[in-house]
């Protein structure tokens, strides 16, 4: 069996600091991998400054960089930082606090229901699978005010 990482125990100031970096450039999210699969939890960073990814992913020890495809020879190369699943939730225990945008009541709702409503085993009763159904919607919902 393959180790399973597990996100680092973040200092005050980088848990800060990646905060800002998912309130200006990330997100935070419930996605579906394949079409027939219940959404997991995604938090991600996309930017241009991949010496600032790599600061993020060694700080957490978890998820992945991966290149974006650009469009046009006049755009510049992006990258994205992602962790889903446990690993982001973990991530998301450390930097709530910080979050000051929409992104903080997403936070909140996850860190309230996420677990609960997610076996590991990923069987669902009827009555689960409907509570996770009205939690995904609920957490959609939360979005940017203008």
């Amino acid at each position: 069996m393959a180790d399973y990482k597990t996100t680092r125990k973040l200092k005050t100031e980088a848990a800060a600091y990646i905060a800002g970096l998912i309130d200006g450039e990330g997100t935070i999210t419930l996605s579906r991998r394949h079409a027939n699969e219940h959404r997991q939890l995604v938090v991600s960073i996309a930017n241009t400054e991949l010496p600032l990814l790599r600061y993020v992913l060694e700080q957490t020890g978890t998820g992945k960089i991966t290149r974006k495809s650009t469009t046009s020879a006049k755009h510049t190369p992006s990258f994205c930082y992602a962790l889903s699943n446990r690993q982001a939730l973990t991530l998301l225990e450390q930097i709530h606090p910080y979050l000051r945008s929409y992104k903080q009541q997403r936070s909140q709702l996850i860190l309230a229901k996420y677990e609960q409503l997610t076996p590991r085993n990923g069987k669902y009763t009827q009555a689960l699978k409907q509570c996770r159904l009205d939690f995904e919607q609920e957490l959609l919902a939360i979005r940017a005010s203008c």
